[in-house]
């Protein structure tokens, strides 16, 4: 049976996108993924910071605390339904405006939320993932580093290429050093000599909400501390486990990067635990 999608425009259910919009246009936007459990969106408040990091980086109207209670308004549609778990998109778009790239003066936000069902038990952790290697990278951009923008088109063509070549995910390298920087979707994480680490963000890359709980909270509940590092991929090859963070998985291990291959992720598993706990 097909997942199923609710949507609402501006608060309003809807089926369709006014036209014109910046968003569709130019990418001229931000979304946040959260996890819902029974309708409560969890860790909200991480997500709707990142969303004022990219609203005012962005030189958008004020628009934080409307997306904020579409967000809840739509999450308590969802707790009534009684769907388990579920995938909550938050889009802010600069809205309608003229031909040509600069935004109008009185741009006036539109906000969408989607929420589709999960069928799988999120509280589980998920099984390791096969990755490779994309031949895309990402371009470096410090002004928009970190921020969850529309502009995916990196994240469309290495997921396209991993359908196609049989991987469940792709590792993304900096286009420019050549660096280890994320997978498609997600936030990369690797033990090397013991010492678990994770790429450096300052030039391109999501800053990620469960990235961050693993490094201000869960990582030094269990006695680590995690140095952003610029990391070759060829480091990888000598990691004991490698994973990925995201909103939707919480924390998933990787299971082979070509030739290499991780049987037992000790680390991960041990940080899910803290991910659980967060959750009870």
């Amino acid at each position: 049976m097909p997942e199923q999608t609710l949507t609402w425009l501006d608060g309003e259910p809807a089926q369709a996108l006014p036209l014109p919009d910046r968003g569709l246009a130019f990418g001229d936007g931000l979304f946040e993924t959260l996890l819902l459990r029974r309708g409560v969106p969890l860790f909200a408040d991480r997500h709707l910071h990142r969303l004022k990091l990219g609203l005012d980086a962005l030189n958008f109207p004020p628009v934080l605390e409307t997306a904020r209670r579409h967000l809840e308004e739509a999450s308590q549609a969802i707790a009534a339904s009684g769907w388990l778990w579920a995938a909550l998109r938050v889009t802010v778009t600069r809205g309608s405006g003229p031909r040509g790239y600069a935004p109008p003066p009185d741009a006036q936000p539109r906000v969408l939320v989607e929420v589709t069902e999960i069928s799988r038990d999120c509280a589980l952790m998920a099984p390791a993932v096969t990755l490779g290697v994309a031949d895309i990278g990402l371009p470096a951009q410090p002004a928009l580093a970190g921020l969850k923008h529309l502009n995916r088109l990196e994240q469309v063509l290495a997921a396209e290429q991993a359908q196609r070549e049989g991987f469940e995910e792709m590792l993304l390298l900096d286009a420019m050093s050549g660096a280890a920087t994320c997978v498609t979707a997600g936030n990369l994480f690797a033990v090397i000599d013991g010492q678990l680490v994770t790429p450096k963000l300052a030039d391109c890359g999501v800053a990620g909400t469960r990235r961050r709980l693993v490094l201000d909270r869960w990582a030094p509940a269990l006695g680590f501390t995690v140095p952003e590092v610029r990391l070759p991929p060829g480091q990888l090859e000598h990691a004991s486990e490698v994973f990925y963070t995201n909103a939707l998985y919480g924390l998933r291990p990787v299971a082979s990067l070509g030739v290499v291959r991780w049987a037992e992720h000790p680390v991960c598993t041990a940080l899910f635990e803290q991910y659980l706990e967060d959750l009870a």
